[in-house]
């Protein structure tokens, strides 16, 4: 296929990179002593680990273009130097603590059989599927929303960014604006991030390799809707809430 239908592929994979749960988690309808669930979730199967599984991409991949690319991702994640000031999975525990979370619980997570399903997807496509997928899932996948359109065509709709005292975890459940260093970095970097990662995999991804880049974002997709279908029950609500 030629790049232009690689790219709608991939886009068409985002934009269902949606979950029902989602809307009552940012409206508020998740009662607030379960949300250390979601976020142990979150950092067991894919925060903590993230600067790895994008490192993962970088030491597979041959084209120092590319490299480059990955490592600055890499290197932002892992010690936050470009923009944030502390390491990403750092300051993602930022959000529990802020809700007055206990932290100890952060170090002895097990995962649910859907969040570590999901792991395993994630780690091997980021390990023996080369670097083109590695690269794909994470950079696009994991740090990815259903907006990604919106970062590639101007006249698209892009990721909304309300004010943070709008955010959902300020608004319904009071946590200090100041704990979403997070959120903060995230709006400082992922304007470049993403560009730079549709640019690494749309400009550099091999031909005969791209049918195996959408397969693996498929799949993907389809392990992580059954996480959060998981997280949702976990937090005790339902499709009909």
């Amino acid at each position: 296929m030629d790049k232009a239908d690689f790219k709608e592929a991939l886009l068409q994979v985002m934009e269902s990179k949606q979950h029902w749960a989602w809307g009552l988690f940012t409206s508020g309808k998740v009662k607030k002593e379960f949300l250390h669930l979601h976020f142990e979730q979150e950092y067991e199967s894919y925060v903590r680990d993230f600067p790895v599984l994008v490192a993962r991409a970088y030491v597979q991949c041959p084209i120092a273009e590319v490299r480059r690319e990955l490592i600055e991702n890499v290197y932002e994640e892992e010690t936050g130097q470009i923009a944030a000031g502390k390491p990403h999975p750092e300051l993602f525990l930022e959000y529990p603590k802020g809700l007055g979370m206990d932290l100890a619980r952060f170090e002895r997570i097990e995962l649910l059989p859907e969040a570590a399903a999901y792991r395993q997807c994630l780690d091997r496509f980021t390990v023996d599927n080369g670097w083109v997928t590695a690269a794909a899932v994470t950079t696009i996948f994991i740090e990815g929303t259903s907006y990604d359109r919106g970062e590639l065509d101007p006249n698209a709709q892009k990721r909304p960014e309300p004010d943070l005292k709008e955010h959902p975890l300020v608004k319904h459940y009071g946590l200090p604006i100041e704990s979403l260093a997070l959120t903060k970095a995230h709006r400082a970097v992922e304007g470049s991030h993403r560009a730079a990662a549709w640019k690494v995999v749309l400009d550099f991804c091999p031909q005969d390799e791209q049918g195996a880049v959408i397969t693996a974002m498929q799949e993907t997709l389809g392990y992580w809707k059954g996480y959060r279908d998981a997280v949702a029950k976990l937090c005790g609500i339902s499709p009909e809430a």
